[in-house]
């Protein structure tokens, strides 16, 4: 499925609210503190943001799917939020197996439910898969989502709610219309 206005997004994220996927929070409430937690250590990198926002949207319009729904989500996205912000949904689950793979204590910071996709993702990275994936062009904000993707999981946490984020979604949307340079 491709999302391709704003007010289709915001639609799919609204339903995150009653999504429940084993973890503590559900979907819209973790995309918001990922969203505002990346606000807060990048302020100035929108795209990044945004990417928080929307990293999981594939899990809400394929659940149940953790071995593909980053892929998902970015497919549903690029159209809308352009290839950088695709490329960031579309490796966060990558940025997580690199995690692991090298700071051993990273795998204890998990939740249960991010360790057993870890299994179904494909686990710890080999030497070439490491190699790559450091040598990607969006590989440093990767990283950045996915620390803010696991630390984004705090019941009662207050964070803006998703009207906050119209604004900005406009704006990383707004560098997709055609004749921008693009």
């Amino acid at each position: 499925m491709t999302i391709s206005t704003l007010d289709d997004l915001m639609a799919v994220l609204e339903d995150g609210k009653s999504t429940d996927d084993g973890e503590a929070l559900d979907a819209l409430a973790h995309s918001l503190q990922c969203a505002a937690l990346l606000g807060e250590s990048e302020p100035d990198d929108v795209e990044l943001q945004v990417a928080g926002l929307v990293h999981d949207v594939g899990t809400l319009l394929a659940p149940g799917r953790p071995t593909t729904h980053a892929n998902t989500g970015a497919d549903a996205v690029v159209g809308l939020l352009g290839p950088r912000v695709a490329a960031l949904v579309a490796n966060h689950d990558q940025a997580k197996r690199y995690l692991v793979t090298t700071e051993p204590a990273y795998l204890g910071r998990l939740s249960e439910f991010s360790v057993a996709t870890l299994a179904l993702q494909g686990g710890e990275m080999d030497g070439s898969e490491r190699a790559a994936f450091e040598a990607g062009e969006h590989f440093a904000s990767a990283v950045a989502l996915r620390r803010a993707d696991d630390a984004a999981k705090v019941p009662g946490r207050t964070v803006p709610g998703l009207d906050a984020w119209e604004e900005p979604l406009r704006r990383v949307a707004e560098l997709r219309r055609p004749g921008r340079g693009d």
